[in-house]
């Protein structure tokens, strides 16, 4: 049963990633992730797929032009209407659902799948519990999530001892990027498949720091807890750290610079 704090926490995280460009953010650079995660699942025409904390539908836009019945679901109505906008004719359901209390029945996707989405639910077993359930035996779940040792996973570090603190129960995001956690997660409900790191590589900016301008500008978690940094009188602390952290994961050069983004990919068959 959901509960008064539980419904404000989701309220509060639908809010966040309302603020800023989220859809700027994929067309800056995460847009080839979702054809990853399609490939990786070997989606065909005429299944039934579930993209989970779908976003702008990165992943569910590539699904629906195999062919596949896709319903994209996610927390934020305003990302559903910004990729409803963006993909008009294709086969995609938009849907707001909460990943931890989605509202399908047992058993009725083909296809469960994820691509840096279901991992910023708070509560990792509920959600893990839930792409399960809806997934038919037989059936595929594929997740792409963020490495914990990688630069996203650096950078929620950073950001962590300038955010409020979370709220009981809630997991840092990155860790569905850790092989171990997400076996845990899943257990012997599935079979896994393939379990592969790999890196999305960015070179969209002309200088290093303007990686973490985007990010202040666009992203809603790092908008929050630049929001709360400034607050309590912590923002140019903040700054001078986020600028000096993409130096330090800078692999190009001054002129060039180049980051790579480590993530897992993982398939797995419900069994």
């Amino acid at each position: 049963m959901t509960t008064t704090t539980d419904q404000e926490l989701k309220t509060k995280h639908a809010t966040m990633w309302a603020s800023g460009d989220y859809p700027r953010m994929v067309d800056t650079f995460l847009r080839p992730l979702g054809p990853r995660l399609v490939d990786a699942c070997g989606i065909t025409a005429g299944a039934r797929v579930l993209d989970v904390a779908a976003g702008t539908g990165n992943a569910s836009v590539p699904a629906a032009e195999r062919g596949a019945h896709v319903t994209a679901s996610d927390l934020t109505p305003e990302l559903l209407d910004a990729g409803r906008r963006e993909a008009p004719g294709l086969d995609i359901d938009w849907v707001p659902a909460d990943a931890e209390a989605l509202p399908f029945p047992d058993a009725s996707f083909d296809v469960v799948m994820s691509a840096i989405g279901v991992m910023f639910a708070p509560h990792h077993q509920a959600a893990a519990d839930e792409l399960v359930r809806v997934c038919r035996p037989g059936g595929t779940l594929g997740l792409l999530s963020w490495t914990p040792e990688g630069m996203l996973g650096a950078l929620f570090a950073l950001m962590k001892p300038y955010a409020p603190p979370p709220p009981p129960g809630a997991l840092p995001p990155p860790l569905w990027g850790s092989e171990e956690h997400l076996r845990g997660l899943l257990g012997n409900r599935v079979r896994i498949e393939s379990v592969v790191r790999d890196h999305l590589e960015i070179t969209a900016f002309t200088r290093a720091q303007d990686y973490g301008e985007h990010f202040k500008a666009y992203y809603g978690p790092t908008r929050a807890v630049r929001a709360n940094a400034e607050k309590e009188g912590r923002a140019a602390e903040f700054d001078a750290e986020l600028d000096a952290f993409c130096d330090t994961w800078n692999r190009g050069t001054a002129e060039q610079p180049r980051f790579e983004k480590e993530y897992l990919l993982t398939v797995a068959t419900r069994v």
